[in-house]
């Protein structure tokens, strides 16, 4: 099992050194458009929204989309086509990501427009920064068939994008604009590889992207990612979407309190409206062919986008007092108790505040670690623990 991300463990293990570990040796996903394996991690591998990422859990277990930066070719070393076979691009011909292999006409997708320069700025999350050989974006041929197995032959022969010189990340973030597909409609695969340079370790993506029928009007828009409900919300609860600038400046809060227990999907498109009503930076919802932004009533497919690529985005959630973990009460101080950190645990940070270890699938992160919540970090200990006081 690769040490990526680690599934929740039984609770009488402390898992820190193995936390430490995993992190040292993580890697990486594309996050703008959003990668086929990350996409369905965030959706949650324990209750998947999709029926794309359902099907994938069935054929490869969660533990596939737990070690989402991590399909990968351990010795590939340029030599991406000899060692992956055809209908294995998106597992990277790893049998414990199979599922990803799946052909199917429903995997979650992002409409991609080029922007007024003709270009389109791409994202890759890497958990871990390595010194970089070289990134290769491809797109498969105009008239793909995502109900086929992906083959080698179905994408171009050379990448439409090329970096060897990436700037440093910001905030694990890999940032690139490349040149626009051209010629494209409808649904695609960019394909992405990362060869290490210190290594010869690469990574690979699978990212579905839609491309319009008509094309696209020049946009501004730049995606700063998925925003996703995990959860309905019990009443009185309050989601709150903050912008941050490229100093991680509070840029604008846009707060929504729920009177009654909201469903996930409902809550999110109230936020997503507020938000579009609201806001003179940013919208939520799904592009549009037509250049705009449109909420949809989904818990899964809403994006952020944003007129400044730099700005980063947290989504805040605070439930009301009184429910899991014991109420407004710490059951423990930082470190008491370090191996019993799980969903709904109440601990008392040492800066004093208390915090709550969120729900399953991030509550793997708390066990071992100090509550901490920092949004627009990017640290992942932000998405284990919210602040409750």
């Amino acid at each position: 099992m690769h040490p990526a991300i680690q599934k929740p463990l039984a609770s009488s293990l402390v898992v820190l050194s193995l936390l430490s570990a995993g992190l040292a040796q993580a890697h990486g996903s594309m996050e703008v458009p959003l990668s086929r394996v990350y996409s369905c991690f965030k959706e949650g591998p324990e209750t998947p929204k999709s029926a794309a990422c359902k099907a994938a859990i069935q054929v490869g277990g969660t533990q596939a989309l737990y070690d989402w930066n991590g399909v990968r070719q351990g010795a590939a070393n340029g030599r991406h086509r000899e060692l992956i076979a055809d209908g294995k691009l998106c597992s990277a011909a790893n049998e414990s990501h199979k599922g990803l292999d799946l052909a199917r006409t429903d995997w979650p997708s992002t409409l991609i427009t080029p922007d007024a320069n003709n270009r389109f700025e791409f994202v890759f999350h890497a958990t871990a920064v390595h010194a970089t050989a070289y990134f290769h974006l491809y797109v498969t041929k105009e008239g793909y068939n995502p109900a086929l197995p992906l083959k080698w032959s179905d994408l171009e022969d050379a990448p439409f994008c090329t970096l060897t010189a990436p700037a440093a990340p910001t905030n694990n973030r890999y940032r690139f604009t490349c040149p626009f597909p051209q010629g494209r409609t409808g649904p695609h695969v960019v394909y992405t590889i990362w060869q290490r340079s210190d290594s010869p370790e690469a990574f690979y993506a699978c990212n579905d992207v839609k491309f319009s029928d008509t094309p696209p009007p020049a946009t501004s828009w730049k995606e700063l990612g998925a925003v996703q409900a995990r959860e309905d919300l019990p009443a009185q609860s309050k989601v709150t979407l903050r912008v941050f600038n490229s100093s991680g400046g509070d840029a604008e809060t846009h707060p929504l309190s729920l009177g009654a227990e909201t469903p996930a999907a409902t809550w999110m498109y109230s936020l997503a409206q507020r938000v579009n009503a609201a806001s003179s930076r940013v919208q939520v919802g799904v592009l549009q062919s037509t250049g705009g932004v449109v909420p949809e009533q989904s818990a899964t497919t809403n994006r952020v986008y944003s007129r400044e690529a730099s700005d980063t985005f947290q989504l805040d959630i605070e439930k009301p007092t009184g429910g899991g973990g014991g109420g407004e009460t710490p059951q423990y101080a930082y470190p008491d108790g370090l191996a019993s950190y799980t969903a709904g645990t109440l601990v008392q940070g040492t800066d004093g505040h208390v915090y709550r270890c969120k729900p399953f699938p991030y509550s793997g992160w708390c066990k071992g670690s100090a509550p901490y919540y920092a949004p627009g970090t990017g640290s992942h200990w932000t998405d284990a623990w919210e602040f409750v006081r």
